[in-house]
This record gives structure tokens, C-alpha cells and sequence, in this order.
């Protein structure tokens, strides 16, 4: 097995990953390592947890030399803000012993001001969401010809996100000749779409098969009806604090994540996070998840790629996500360098198609467990299921309408029939009205004989 000395890396970097007590690559970084330091454009395809960030950053520092130049020369994208703060802390630790500006960029609570004034400074590397980047490229402070490489981080996501016509504003800004590095969990159309339009011969690295999930995962499934019997269970399950010692509950919608907060039994020991909840709230949240001050995390798919947590014991999926890849991603904060990981699912009968395409995606059929005896199954219902079940899905992109279209409430008029109205050309139409053809030289002719007859 490969040692970071097989790298041959420069002392310094070497020595802020002894100092993190990471002495050997994972099959991406050792795959992606020779490949971005020699310029090629590269694809890297890989699970959750493996190293993905560290994979472009170590080849990205160790080919980085010092510049007083107050423009970035490496650009990085990230989907979310949690990821472009962790980002942004993983070049610290690494270049601890290295001199390098780095800056990182979000919307939301942050002070743009305080952005720009940061930018202009100067910075080596700017990480960033792309539509605080695009506002950023908008003005005369950010500018973005001096970009060397330029790095999109799970980009499945970001693609998901909508951020593909950010993306393509952004590239107008950036010089045509650069490096293009893309790191994924996934490959998707639109991520293969991506690599057609702006890579050029990249080279693709796939480590692990779509939706194969960390073998280290011991996963089951209850079959739940509803808001409030999943509460219960959940009372249940987490009651036993020595096996669920860190817990990570995932959700669609942000108003069901904050009612489910609320409702738990253990409401000391939860914080929630998603997408409406203010930065600093977010960042707290996820600082006393790490510390263990909060033994329960409830967070929604937005900010789901944001999460790099260790020593997470378990991750509940409230609902089944609608997208098979979604269920890879967030069981894929389990599970981690070697440790043992608990998943479990919870689905109700409106659920199961999508239970039953996670388990298509893996070729494995997730174990389902009975309820508990002492689990009570609710009758009650929360308005979301009664009145407007598809809010459960607020998180994820509405279906497409259908495009069968019914039949008319009344008859058309005639004057709207236009497949019963015979077309005329204007020729005809100027016959009718003045039976004859009507010519410039006619007009005038006709126009001297009434001036005649008045006379």
C-alpha cells in the first residue's frame, strides 16, 4: 500500500498531513494525485467519504508557487456554504507551513462588503457558492482572468441545485485556457453534459459504482404510515444512547425538519439545520453536533453535501428521498474510515416505489424490520399529510406536467376554428373588397377621377 512519501511531496505539505495524522492516500487521492499535478483535465468519480476534497487539493498546493498577484489563481466551486467553510479550513490545516491567501465567498447572512474588501487584499485561492462568486464577478473587485485551475465540487449536486446557467456566466469570466477538475459522487446527463461542453479530454477516475454503498453500513427499514408513528419510533431507537451515540436524521421539507425537532422526545439534545435557518445558527449547529454537545442532527438535503463529520454512529432517513442517489449520499456520513455505520429508513406506503429504486441502484434488498411492540402506531395526522402530501417533497424538483391534455369544457366559436377557416392570400382578400387587384398606379388613377367628378 501507498505512503504520502510515494508522492514525493513538498516537506511542508508533508508535514501538516503528519501533524493531521493522515499518513496514507485513498484509492481516489492515489488515482487523481499524478494526473491534476501533470495539467490534464480530470473527472473523479467516488463515493462520499473518501477523501474527494483532499483528492484536488494536495496536487493543487503542491503545484502552487508563491505570487504577489492579488488575483486568484485557483478557483474552487462548492454547492453549499458548509462545504465552501470546510473547504476553506482543510487549505488552512494543509498549509500550515506554506504561505497561502485563501478566501472563501457565500450568500445568505454574509457581509458582501466584507466579501470584497477580503478579495481585494489579495488571494491565492478563492472557494466559493456560485451565485455569491457571479455577484462577486460582477464588480470590478473579483476578477477572474488570472484563474489557472478551476475546481467544481460535487458537481451532481450543483447541477441538481440549478446552478448550471451560474456555471456557464461564470466560465464567460474565466480565461479558455485553464485546467478543469470535477469531483462527483455520481455521474449523471447532466454532469456527462457538463464534461462534454467544457472539458477537453479529460481524464475520468470512477472508484466506486453509482450507488454503492460503504460496505462498513449496516442498513434496515421500517415500514412507517406516518409523521407521528415515525416519532414514536424514533423515541424508540434513539433511546438507546450507547448504540446511537451520534445521530444524523435527514428530511425533505425545512418545516416538517423544524416540527420534528420539536417533537422529539429528546429536543435538548437536537439541533436542526437547513436551508431557511440563518448562518451563524447553522454553523453553531453542526460546531455542537461535532462536539457532541447535540447527540442528534436534523438536516435537509440542500445542506446534505455540506456535512463532513466524523464518527457519525447512525443516519436516519425520516422519508425515503426521491432520488435513489440522494440515499447513497447521506447514509455515505456513516460508516467511515473502517468504522461501523448504522442506516435506517423509514418509508410509508406512498414511499415504497421510491424504497424499492434505492434498492435497484445498490442490487440489494435493504432488511426490514417489524415495529417494535412498544412503538404505538398514531392515527393522527399532520396537516402536510391531510390536505398536501406532495409538501413533503418541497426539497425536491416538481415532476414535469403531464402532457396529455383533456378534453374542452364548450365548443369553439367559428371565428376560432382556424383548421375550418380557408386561408387567403392578400391578393384574394384585396379582390373581394375592391373586386379587382388594387396596384400603387390604380390608387392614383382612381384618386385623379374623384378629384374630377368633385370638380
Amino acid at each position: 500500500m501507498s505512503t504520502f512519501e510515494d508522492f514525493k511531496i513538498k516537506k511542508q505539505l508533508f508535514n501538516a498531513l503528519t501533524e493531521l495524522g493522515i499518513e496514507q492516500p485513498t484509492p481516489i487521492q492515489e488515482a487523481s494525485y499524478s494526473t491534476i499535478l501533470g495539467g490534464s483535465d480530470f473527472v473523479g468519480i467516488a463515493q462520499t467519504g473518501t477523501g474527494k476534497t483532499m483528492a484536488y487539493l494536495l496536487p493543487i498546493l503542491q503545484d502552487l508557487k508563491f505570487s504577489k498577484d492579488p488575483h486568484p489563481r485557483i478557483l474552487i466551486l462548492a454547492p453549499t456554504r458548509e462545504l465552501v467553510i470546510q473547504i476553506v479550513e482543510q487549505i488552512e490545516q494543509l498549509t500550515a507551513y506554506i504561505t497561502v491567501r485563501v478566501v472563501g465567498v457565500y450568500g445568505g447572512s454574509s457581509n458582501i462588503n466584507r466579501q470584497k474588501q477580503a478579495v481585494a487584499e489579495g488571494v491565492d485561492i478563492l472557494v466559493g457558492t456560485p451565485r455569491r462568486l457571479y455577484d462577486l464577478a460582477l464588480t470590478n473587485v473579483l476578477r477572474l482572468k488570472s484563474i489557472k485551475k478551476l475546481v467544481i465540487d460535487e458537481v451532481d449536486v450543483m447541477l441538481d441545485f440549478g446552478y448550471k446557467t451560474q456555471l456557464k456566466h461564470i466560465f464567460e469570466y474565466l480565461p479558455e485556457k485553464r485546467q478543469n477538475i470535477l469531483f462527483s459522487a455520481t455521474m449523471t446527463p447532466y454532469v456527462d453534459g457538463l464534461i462534454d461542453d467544457f472539458l477537453v479530454n479529460p481524464v475520468k477516475q470512477t472508484m466506486a459504482v453509482s450507488g454503492t454503498p460503504v460496505e462498513t453500513i449496516t442498513q434496515e427499514a421500517y415500514a412507517v404510515p406516518n409523521f407521528y408513528t415515525k416519532v414514536n419510533l424514533l423515541n424508540h431507537l434513539l433511546s438507546d444512547k450507547e448504540t446511537h451515540h451520534k445521530v444524523l436524521i435527514f428530511i425533505r421539507s425545512k418545516a416538517i425538519a423544524d416540527k420534528l425537532a420539536e417533537t422529539l422526545d429528546f429536543f435538548a439534545e437536537t439541533s436542526v439545520i437547513h436551508s431557511r435557518k440563518e448562518q451563524n445558527h447553522r454553523v453553531k449547529s453542526i460546531e455542537k453536533f461535532e462536539e457532541g454537545t447535540s447527540r442528534i442532527l436534523v438536516a435537509t438535503d440542500v445542506i446534505a453535501r455540506g456535512i463532513d463529520i466524523d464518527n457519525i454512529s447512525t443516519v436516519i432517513n425520516f422519508d425515503t428521498p426521491m432520488y435513489p442517489e440522494n440515499y447513497i449520499h447521506r447514509i455515505g456520513r456513516t460508516g467511515r474510515a473502517g468504522q461501523e455505520g448504522h442506516a435506517i429508513l423509514l418509508f410509508s406506503e406512498k414511499e415504497v416505489e421510491f424504497k424499492e429504486a434505492i434498492e435497484d441502484l445498490m442490487n440489494y434488498r435493504i432488511p426490514l424490520r417489524e415495529l417494535p411492540e412498544e412503538v404505538s402506531i398514531s392515527e393522527q395526522l399532520i396537516p402536510e399529510e391531510k390536505d398536501k402530501p406532495k409538501d413533503w417533497f418541497e426539497e425536491e424538483p416538481m415532476p414535469a406536467p403531464s402532457s396529455d391534455v383533456g378534453p374542452s369544457f364548450h365548443e369553439k366559436l367559428p371565428k376560432n376554428n382556424r383548421e375550418k377557416q380557408e386561408k387567403k392570400s392578400y391578393g384574394q382578400k384585396m379582390k373581394e373588397k375592391y373586386k379587382k387587384p388594387i396596384r400603387k398606379g390604380d390608387k392614383i388613377q382612381n384618386l385623379k377621377k374623384k378629384k374630377r367628378k368633385k370638380r
